[in-house]
């Protein structure tokens, strides 16, 4: 899941015949799916995430779904500990035909608003996701679902355009699944998220008692919630939204709220260490940062005046050759993010370091000498103006470090001209997609913990970064990968498809990170929601 707009990929017959590769992580289960309600007291979280919508088929970026996870229920979850998905308001799921997979829901599921929640509800949430397919959400996902079928109150059946899809029960419990509630939801455009907080469109283990977007949100426990994740141990947990990180910081090592995630600085959380007022949880991260270019608008792009594809190859290739990750990592970071030389984190079923030896030193680090020659030998006329966009509200307050030092790292060797520019999330995620950038900054929140998942989103030929790029070599070894049931063989079309891609550039990767929160001395549960799943779950929080 990226920060970041999503062009849909329907019609593409993609889906992976394997097992989920697993981010190993023992942890501690909530267990249970009782009505019971949550414990006592309240908790408040600071974050500055910032929410785009609350409508599962306008959003596909971290923020939004951190609020979806609360409050809205999912056919699939995973539970406290573990990336494997479950079934969570489903009381069954599986494969009754190659191509159908068969949900059954638990019987009397209600919504908060006390609507019923039944198959009706499920085949309404997908085919609207179908229907609407917005640039900025996660349609894009469903790209082997062909249609739903509602056979009776409480089962579902999904008809798929491939078979054995062992990828889509990960898919149900990705931004794409949140079920919502056909009496309040509009079936062919966004719903407001006015109307979802007054329609009381929820079921997930929290409901929103009040909502101001970007300000304050306040949650109860549900205690009508069924699912696999079980009651939530505080009651009452208030979210406030921060426009800056220095004062989330203030305000968590003050007492004055109980846990800061997302985003502190590499120099807040290295400071906090070193404060007993407080605790630094962290997490596996299957975070990655990397910079994208446009086939069309950057340097000797498709539409500019000067389009030349050899040359804008070797723009990209000179840029690969002279990004220092670990200076980045170390200088930006202070380790808590890591140089990353794959388009597939470390870690993953399939990684190899595409990147490292056919750019730079060949060894990880940066070579001007190198991305002269590549510029030369394509006759590229330095210094290349190159316009660099980033955004200055979404990624942490250490962005705007990180895209100064990545200009210098360009400049220094007299062959680029960088003009750094920033833009606020909200306009960011729309201009992005709409070939206003050249080049420009994003990260990627897994939706599921396997390969794929760093791989079909962005280089299938229609793609959520809706960059243009065009490989149909690539393209097909992905869609085989995806329906490669020989685990050995998988992991070889994984580790070609990296190489393929890393001789592209449509992308450069540069870091991996994890994930990371700031408690009071006196919470507990972080260590438990900060697991693989890559789902920050206010549920587990508990005070005292």
């Amino acid at each position: 899941m990226t920060s970041a707009s999503t062009t849909a990929r329907r019609g593409i017959v993609a889906v992976a015949g394997l097992s989920i590769a697993a981010l190993a992580l023992a942890g501690c289960s909530a267990g249970g799916s009782n009505g019971s309600s949550g414990g006592g007291d309240s908790i408040t979280i600071g974050t500055t995430d910032k929410i785009t919508t609350l409508d599962p088929a306008g959003s596909y970026d971290n923020g939004s779904f951190a609020v979806m996870n609360q409050v809205f229920p999912f056919l699939m979850n995973t539970p406290y500990g573990s990336p494997d998905v479950e079934p969570d308001i489903a009381e069954s799921a599986e494969f009754t035909a190659p191509t159908e997979y068969t949900v059954k829901l638990k019987p009397g599921l209600k919504w908060a608003n006390g609507n019923d929640l039944t198959s009706s509800d499920v085949k309404f949430s997908f085919d609207r996701q179908l229907k609407i397919a917005d640039e900025n959400g996660p349609s894009s996902l469903l790209y082997n679902l062909d249609s739903v079928e509602a056979v009776d109150d409480t089962t579902v059946v999904f008809h798929l355009k491939s078979e054995n899809d062992q990828i889509f029960p990960q898919i149900l419990s990705s931004p794409v699944g949140p079920i919502v509630d056909e009496d309040v939801f509009s079936a062919d455009a966004l719903t407001s998220d006015d109307e979802i907080v007054k329609g009381e469109a929820f079921a997930g283990q929290y409901v929103i008692t009040s909502y101001k977007m970007n300000e304050l949100i306040s949650y109860a426990a549900n205690p009508d919630y069924e699912g696999i994740l079980g009651a939530p141990k505080t009651d009452k947990v208030n979210v406030k939204y921060y426009a800056d990180s220095s004062n989330l910081k203030l305000d968590v090592q003050e007492g004055n709220i109980d846990v800061a995630f997302r985003s502190l600085s590499a120099t807040d959380i290295d400071d906090l260490k070193k404060n007993d007022k407080v605790k630094v949880v962290d997490g596996p991260g299957g975070e990655i940062r990397y910079i994208v270019f446009n086939f069309n608008t950057q340097p000797y792009g498709a539409t500019t005046p000067e389009a030349d594809p050899a040359k804008a190859l070797a723009v990209r290739q000179a840029v690969a050759d002279l990004i220092d990750r670990d200076e980045i990592a170390t200088q930006v970071y202070k380790g808590t993010y890591t140089p990353l030389y794959s388009y597939v984190p470390a870690g993953l079923t399939g990684q190899v370091d595409a990147l490292k030896p056919l750019y730079g030193d060949g060894n990880g680090g940066p070579d001007a000498d190198k991305a002269k020659a590549s510029l030369e030998a394509a006759g590229v006329t330095v210094p290349v103006e190159l316009n660099l966009q980033y955004s200055n509200d979404h990624y942490g307050p250490s962005s705007g470090d990180e895209y100064a030092l990545i200009k210098d790292q360009l400049e220094a060797s007299g062959l680029f001209k960088v003009n750094l520019q920033t833009t606020e999330w909200v306009q960011y995620s729309k201009d992005r997609s709409s070939d206003v950038y050249p080049a420009y900054q994003l990260g990627w929140f897994p939706d599921y913990s396997d390969a794929d998942n760093y791989l079909t989103p962005f280089f299938l030929i229609e793609n959520f970064l809706a960059n243009h790029y065009n490989n149909q070599e690539v393209n097909d070894l992905i869609l085989q990968q995806a329906v490669t049931a020989d685990p050995a063989e998988r992991t070889a079309l994984i580790e070609q498809i990296q190489e393929k891609v890393a001789a592209d550039l449509s992308t450069v990767p540069y870091l991996q990170g994890a994930q990371v929160a700031v408690v009071g001395a006196d919470v507990t549960g972080a260590e438990d929601t900060l697991d693989a799943s890559f789902k920050f779950r206010y549920a587990a929080l508990a005070k005292g």
